[in-house]
């Protein structure tokens, strides 16, 4: 057993969660180099060994370990890359994220290295993680970028406002936490669900009177979810498509993994977004979705 951001995790079990996800059509998967301090981009090369063709992979550079201090220097592109390719025993990374913007160096500079990884056929295609608009611009004046990455739900939507700029230079919004870090699930009813090491236990939305008010939403949500014969998970993820981004739902468990896949299943028409609207504004839920230090999108 190893730790993990949302409780321990077991190796043998993601293996086969990955597994199943190639059986179910599942081809990108996105990983980092400091998620488990590289541990996880071992894990994804193990799972993928003999399988490489099967999968669109997607890591990411810019944090030290434990999430520490960012560099986007060109240097530590270059190193990074190394490592990462090392980690997962690949010859090249199909998508190859900045993982948060360093504002102690140009975009320019990081960009220009990343586009140096592509010359060397390290890499397929770049792509930004929480970056602002003018930031994504200037990096695409060096070179394409293929996605931003980003937190994207019903409860996350402050991305909308870029969303204009993303589709002027072709670029694909990735959406991570898509069911809201799992609040939308409808499994968390208090605040003592989380495991003592689960990190959204420091978060805003799962914290106080934030988790009350926002289990009331999940509820609502649940009902028009019954009406549509999905799980409000499935809901969630299928809202996400139908606003044009590229969902990434994590999860540890095989079960789960099956139910958000079902997710492109559901069709949802106009009325319908319009009723999840209604119970579930931009503005209804409680809490920001990260502490005020926390990591937030740099809009240089």
């Amino acid at each position: 057993m190893s730790p993990g951001v949302y409780g321990s995790v077991n190796d043998d079990d993601s293996i086969k969660t990955i597994h199943r996800a190639l059986e179910l059509g599942v081809t990108l998967f996105d990983t980092a180099d400091v998620y488990g301090n590289g541990h996880n981009e071992e894990l994804l090369g193990q799972a993928l060994k003999g399988r490489r063709d099967q999968a669109i992979v997607a890591t990411k550079f810019g944090f030290s370990p434990n999430f520490g201090p960012l560099s986007g220097h060109p240097d530590y592109v270059k190193k990074s890359i190394d490592e990462s390719l090392r980690r997962l025993g690949m010859e090249y990374i199909d998508l190859y994220y900045q993982h948060r913007v360093d504002p102690n160096v140009p975009i320019e500079e990081t960009v220009g290295a990343m586009s140096d990884l592509v010359k060397a056929g390290k890499v397929r295609f770049l792509g930004l993680s929480e970056a602002g608009a003018s930031t994504i611009r200037r990096a695409n004046s060096i070179h394409p970028i293929s996605a931003l990455q980003t937190e994207y739900s019903l409860w996350s939507r402050d991305v909308e406002e870029i969303t204009p700029t993303l589709i002027e230079l072709g670029t694909t919004l990735v959406a991570y936490s898509p069911l809201s870090r799992g609040f939308i699930t409808g499994e968390l009813r208090t605040f003592e669900d989380l495991a003592d090491d689960d990190v959204r236990r420091w978060l805003p939305r799962f914290q106080g009177e934030n988790f009350k008010k926002n289990v009331e939403i999940v509820d609502k949500i649940k009902e028009i979810a019954l009406e549509k014969n999905c799980t409000p998970s499935q809901l969630a993820i299928a809202w996400t498509i139908a606003n044009g981004a590229l969902p990434i739902p994590g999860t540890k468990r095989i079960k789960n993994l099956e139910e958000n896949t079902a997710a492109a299943d559901v069709i949802l028409t106009k009325e319908d977004l319009q009723r999840i609207e209604s119970v579930s504004p931009k503005i209804a839920v409680a809490g920001e979705r990260m502490p005020e230090d926390g990591m937030k999108a740099v809009n240089l």
